[in-house]
This record gives C-alpha cells, sequence and structure tokens, in this order.
C-alpha cells in the first residue's frame, strides 16, 4: 500500500535541462526536404526475419512487441512481471527521443531485435535503438498539400513480419521499409486522397497478409478494408463495409444511399489463430447526423466484421448502433478472451463501444450476449435483449436542438485510444471521455473531396466543467465497474496493463499515470510538459526492463470540453528504465 508520502515522492517533474539535453534528433535528421536519413553503424542484434509463429506467440517473448496491441487478442497486456505498483516509482528515465514533427503523437511503438520503431504526425518513422534512443535511420514519407483529413495528421504505428516495417500514409498509401536499412521494399496505392481517403492506424499483419482500413467516411466515401502481400505489396483482398446493388444488406439503405455510405475501418483489427478468423470493426454511415436520406439500418456501418483473413469472405457480423445519427461509429478495438458466462467458458468478443456500453458477443457466431452501461452519462437511447438499441426520440439530431445527447461524438471510449486487459485478473481498463453535446441536423451536400456532413456537434460542456474524464476497470465476466480514477479532461490516452499488476496511461495534463490493476490505487505520477495521447509499451532487454511512453499533441480535449490542455513542449518519446528488475 503506498502512503500519500510515498505518492507525493512519486509525482515527478521531468527536468527541462535533461529533455533539452536528450531530445535532439541528428542535424540532417530533422531536415523535412530529406525523405531518408540513415547511420553506418550495425542495426539490431542479429535476429532473423519476424516470421508467423513469433506473431502468433506474441507478446510472450518479453523483448519484443509486434504488434499494435501486443498480441492478436487485442489485450496490450505485458507479461513483464516485473513492473508492478510497488516498483514503478523505481523508473528512471534512460532516454528521449523528440520526433521533431509538430502534431499529435497516437503511436503504438514495435520493438524487435534491440530496435524499437516509432511513427509521429505526417507519418515520420524513426528506427531507434531501444537500450539508448540513438537514431538507427529515419523515413519521412512525402505528402501532398491537398489531404483531406478529418481529425488531424495521426499515425498510430507501424506492423513487422519478416524483414521489413509497413506503415499507412495520410495519402493513402502503404509503405513496406526494410527494418535494418529504412530503404523502400514496396509501395502500394491504396486509393485517391484527393477525394477523401486517408489512412492513420497500424496495419495487422495475418500470415502473410498486410491487413489495413481506411479513413474518410466524413467525405462520403465508400468504406471498406484490404489485404495486401507483405512480400510483394500486391492486393490480394478488398472488403467493402457499405453493400453495393444487389447484395445482401443493401436492402438496408433507402433509394441509392448506398453509394456513398461511408462505413470507415480506421482502427486496427483481431485475429482468432485457432478458428482462423479476422475481426475489423467499422465506422458511422454518411452523412453524420443527418439520417433522412439513407433511412434503414445502414449495414455494415457501426458494427464488427468476422472474416475469413485468407479470402476477405465475411463469416458473420454484428451491428452495435444502427441508423446511427451521432457518430458513435464502432470503431473502438475489441479483445478476444473466454469468459465464464452462465457457469459455461465462451469465446468472447468484447467491445467498450463508443455509444457507452461494453458489449459480449459470442465470437463463433456474432451471438449477443450481454451490453452493460459503462459510460456515467448515456441517455440517447438502451439496449434490449436482443442487442437492439431502444432510442429515445428526443435524442435525435434536429434543426433547433434543445437536448443534450450523452455521451457527444467523441463517446466513450474512443478507438484512438486504445484500452487494456488483464486475463488473470478478468479486467480491462478503459479510458473514458464523458462529454455531452447537441446534435444540429442540416441539410448534406455531397462534393468529392469536400465533407459531407448533415448538420454539427454543438458542445454544451465547455464552460461548466461538466466535461471529464475516468479510466476504469471493467468486470468482462459481469460488466461491472470494479474501480475508477476520475480526471479534470477527458481521457485520451492508450493503456498498458502489465503481468506484474501494474496499469499504465497518461492524461491531457502531461502526466503519466500509474494504478495498482486489483485496487485502482495511484501509485505513479509524472508530469511530461506536454499532453498524452500516445500508447506506452514494455519491453526487457539485458536484465533491465523499460517503459516506453509517448507525450505530444492535445488539441482536441479543447475541442471536447473547452478547457485548455497543458502547455506543449512537443511530440517525444519518453522511455524509462528499471534497473536490475
Amino acid at each position: 500500500m503506498m502512503t500519500n508520502d510515498t505518492l507525493r515522492a512519486r509525482r515527478l517533474v521531468l527536468p527541462l535541462a535533461v529533455v533539452g539535453l536528450l531530445a535532439a534528433l541528428p542535424a540532417d535528421a530533422q531536415r523535412p526536404n530529406r525523405n531518408h536519413w540513415t547511420t553506418d553503424a550495425e542495426i539490431g542484434d542479429g535476429a532473423g526475419p519476424v516470421d508467423d509463429e513469433a506473431l502468433v506467440a506474441a507478446p510472450a517473448n518479453p523483448t519484443e512487441w509486434l504488434h499494435y496491441t501486443g498480441d492478436y487478442a487485442g489485450w496490450r497486456h505485458s507479461p513483464i512481471e516485473a513492473l508492478t505498483p510497488e516498483s514503478v516509482g523505481e523508473l528512471s528515465l534512460a532516454w528521449m527521443a523528440q520526433t521533431g514533427v509538430p502534431g499529435q503523437l497516437e503511436a503504438s511503438p514495435v520493438v524487435y531485435d534491440g530496435i524499437l520503431y516509432l511513427t509521429s504526425a505526417r507519418n515520420r518513422l524513426l528506427a531507434l535503438d531501444a537500450r539508448t534512443g540513438a537514431l538507427h535511420w529515419r523515413y519521412d514519407h512525402p505528402l501532398p498539400d491537398d489531404l483531406r483529413l478529418c481529425c488531424g495528421p495521426a499515425n498510430r504505428g507501424v506492423a513487422i513480419a519478416d524483414d521489413v516495417v509497413m506503415m499507412a500514409t495520410l495519402d493513402a498509401k502503404l509503405v513496406a521499409l526494410g527494418r535494418r536499412t529504412g530503404e523502400i521494399a514496396w509501395e502500394a496505392t491504396i486509393d485517391d486522397h484527393a477525394i477523401g481517403f486517408s489512412a492513420t492506424s497500424a496495419p495487422l499483419v495475418v500470415g502473410d497478409l498486410a491487413v489495413i482500413g481506411i479513413g474518410g467516411g466524413e467525405y462520403g466515401v465508400r468504406g471498406y478494408f484490404d489485404a495486401y502481400d507483405v512480400a510483394t505489396g500486391d492486393r490480394r483482398w478488398r472488403h467493402y463495409t457499405v453493400p453495393a446493388a444487389g447484395e445482401p444488406g443493401v436492402e438496408t439503405w433507402a433509394d441509392e444511399s448506398y453509394l456513398n455510405g461511408g462505413g470507415a475501418t480506421w482502427s486496427t483489427g483481431a485475429y482468432d489463430p485457432e478458428t482462423d478468423t479476422l475481426f475489423w470493426t467499422t465506422g458511422n454511415p454518411s452523412p453524420d447526423w443527418n439520417g433522412d436520406g439513407r433511412l434503414g439500418d445502414n449495414l455494415y456501418t457501426d458494427s464488427v466484421l468476422a472474416l475469413d483473413p485468407a479470402t476477405g469472405e465475411r463469416k458473420w457480423h454484428f451491428q452495435f448502433t444502427p441508423h446511427d445519427v451521432w457518430d458513435y461509429d464502432g470503431n473502438s478495438e475489441v479483445w478476444l478472451i473466454d469468459l465464464d458466462i452462465d457457469g459455461q467458458s465462451v469465446p468472447a468478443l468484447v467491445q467498450a463501444n463508443r455509444n457507452g456500453y461494453l458489449y459480449v458477443l459470442d465470437r463463433r457466431d456474432g451471438r449477443f450476449l450481454r451490453a452493460t452501461q459503462y459510460a456515467h452519462q448515456v441517455n440517447w437511447g438502451t439496449v434490449d435483449a436482443d442487442g437492439r438499441p431502444i432510442v429515445d426520440p428526443a435524442t435525435m439530431p434536429s434543426e433547433n436542438p434543445e437536448v443534450r445527447v450523452c455521451p457527444g461524438l467523441a463517446g466513450g471510449n474512443n478507438a484512438a485510444y486504445a484500452s487494456a486487459v488483464n486475463p488473470d485478473l478478468g479486467l480491462a481498463f478503459v479510458p473514458v471521455i464523458e462529454s455531452c453535446m447537441m446534435f444540429r441536423k442540416a441539410r448534406a451536400i455531397l462534393r468529392p473531396g469536400v465533407p459531407y456532413f448533415g448538420g454539427a456537434p454543438i458542445s454544451v460542456d465547455n464552460n461548466n466543467g461538466e466535461a471529464y474524464g475516468h479510466l476504469s476497470a471493467l468486470d468482462l465476466a459481469t460488466g461491472e465497474t470494479r474501480w475508477s480514477y476520475r480526471d479534470p479532461f477527458p481521457m485520451m490516452a492508450g493503456v498498458l496493463s502489465t503481468a506484474g499488476g501494474l496499469v499504465v496511461t497518461g492524461n491531457a495534463q502531461g502526466e503519466i499515470l500509474g494504478f495498482d490493476a486489483e485496487t485502482g490505487e495511484e501509485v505513479w505520477r509524472m508530469h511530461t510538459g506536454s499532453g498524452i495521447r500516445s500508447h506506452p509499451v514494455a519491453y526487457e532487454l539485458d536484465g533491465t526492463v523499460y517503459l516506453a511512453v509517448g507525450t505530444g499533441g492535445s488539441g482536441v480535449v479543447q475541442q471536447v470540453s473547452g478547457q485548455p490542455p497543458s502547455t506543449p513542449l512537443g511530440s517525444a518519446l519518453l522511455v524509462f528504465a528499471l534497473e536490475g528488475s
């Protein structure tokens, strides 16, 4: 148990002098007009290519972090036992690397062969020595001036397979680079960025395929996600999230509204090796906030889809929010975990949806099992015994809105900020945004490359302090909240769980936060100087445990809460070491 004196001692502020000394990239690496920079030094510890066996076993090897979520199940749970509520206060800053790029840092690093791969905003990719932070190579993807972006120039990380790392780009490409050299192995064009397509998520490698989703639902595009050959970059299949004429589900779209139906796929999916099933989630239908022209459920938006990864053919689907008019999406990450349901072990798929409900499905067939409220404020509707919402008509968008609708469009839990699961405790640790809004309906006008909005959200919590955040530990077997930490700002950072019983996240004030996973007791707080929106990871090399946390970028907090975040110090990765662990 931590005493108040101990906790106060652990509320550390990163010395600015240390920041200045450790933050600099080589001068050449900061030149925006160079696409590639590399050293002549040997890179890595001599490990061979990343094979399918390693990807399936991850994260069993603590020297690695091979997936965006650490494993195929979406848990963000490290096997490192030395990172505990008791040891976290012994962490010290080992190294720091600034990205040299302004904008939000939302990435989750990948670690392999002693190298840490970090992406920043605007598609800068850094290969850093995981022990020292020394820069081995850097790649800057050349971006056009006419990008169409919804929510900033973020990138959430790379995928690694064989001897390449793969990054999706803001101009809707997928680039593979040699993991040791940073040289381009291949580049595939996903779609035309000029009409609204973009890509910000980390790909998911399944076998010899890299699966990647797209953004752009705000521009009236038709959503899909693709699978590309890891060796060649050739596209092997494409799965559309909105049906075409004559296909199943098109009857859930009035007239020809399916032609510009949205359903973007901008988060990273999950994979079940035992059943060879790929799970991918989909976003809201277009246009936002005005569903008059697209009456019906609008399949397969706001859904989770189960696919055969070899062919891209759908096995089943479940829709969370039919006919979404609040921009709730269905993109939040899913967790694959076996749960005890009515005395039987059930292979489950669980999601904390942006609409404020925690859903539990049977991942074998998509059968709805349970939905429980996890957000503090939910008034748009309830969920019936079949998993279908019962909407309160008063919360529907209108030309002259008067009703405060909860959650607002950001959630709930937002897919940009991934939760973590401790399978031993049966708990999910979910960062939550509590910010209600009113929704104004207006006419939607479709023009290529122009936002296709049928209205606008109206922030109503800006000036009265009603917007806040919390990190809540949800019991996956019951849906109940075991403990909850409340923060004055919406929680907009990813979460890490460890086998040692530690939970790590960050907040918009620039503080790294550590909690006892079982009790929720706060055991660590360190101020970094810039808001945190990234995803922590942990790894162990040569007997030393490292905790990596990215910092930089909190502008969305102002939009959601109306309160200013901390003064930005810049986008950087802080890596702490636990010596002798």
